[in-house]
């Protein structure tokens, strides 16, 4: 991560945080994830050597960016999901400002269905997009997911009480290893068990 792609990304939080501060309707927000979530996701992509990478809800790629940078650097690729147009056209330009498009697929539509079409296996999938769909797209997702790999879902304390259906699928899902995590609005980070195992 250099200078210049942080200077890129702060400008993004920040376009992001006065984005939100004037707008009320939930498509017009960006509603971006924390600096400090951002330094996460890179730094499990990096120590995983992950490779193949999903991302549901791309907004004007703030979180893409942090995962594309990693994934740049142990010859990875971000795919990243994302419903609305005028979001994916700010995406877009902001990946090409990173010098990360050429790391990004931008596949629009609907999450739920998008994720049952697309082929795995995932090293990495981070959720961020409308909450009351994670339980969905956890059951979409696990059967994706390469033994090892981890699925990390943002919000889970910020809306707790919201994704209690989803926290509490994901802690007792069989095939996942699961923990909270304090950082940013709250991570969980699950890990795919191995069958073997």
């Amino acid at each position: 991560m250099d200078d210049a792609l942080l200077e890129l990304l702060e400008k993004l939080a920040k376009f992001g945080e006065d984005n939100d501060t004037r707008e009320t309707e939930r498509p017009k927000r960006m509603l971006n994830i924390t600096r400090d979530t951002g330094r996460l996701l890179w730094i499990i992509v990096r120590a995983t050597g992950a490779t193949r990478i999903l991302e549901v809800g791309t907004s004007n790629a703030f979180s893409t960016i942090w995962l594309a940078d990693a994934a740049r650097s142990t010859g990875g690729r971000v795919t990243t999901l994302e419903l609305n147009p005028e979001k994916i056209a700010l995406a877009r330009a902001n990946l090409a400002a990173a010098g990360l498009d050429v790391v990004v697929e931008i596949i629009e539509g609907r999450a739920g269905e998008t994720l049952a079409e697309l082929p795995g296996p995932f090293d990495l999938v981070f959720l961020d997009a409308d909450r009351p769909s994670y339980p969905t797209y956890l059951e979409l997702v696990v059967p994706k997911l390469r033994p090892g790999g981890m699925l990390i879902a943002d919000n889970v304390t910020s809306h707790a009480h919201e994704l209690q259906d989803y926290l509490h699928r994901v802690k007792s899902h069989p095939q996942l290893f699961a923990v909270t995590v304090p950082i940013g609005n709250g991570e969980e980070i699950a890990l795919k068990l191995d069958d073997r195992l």
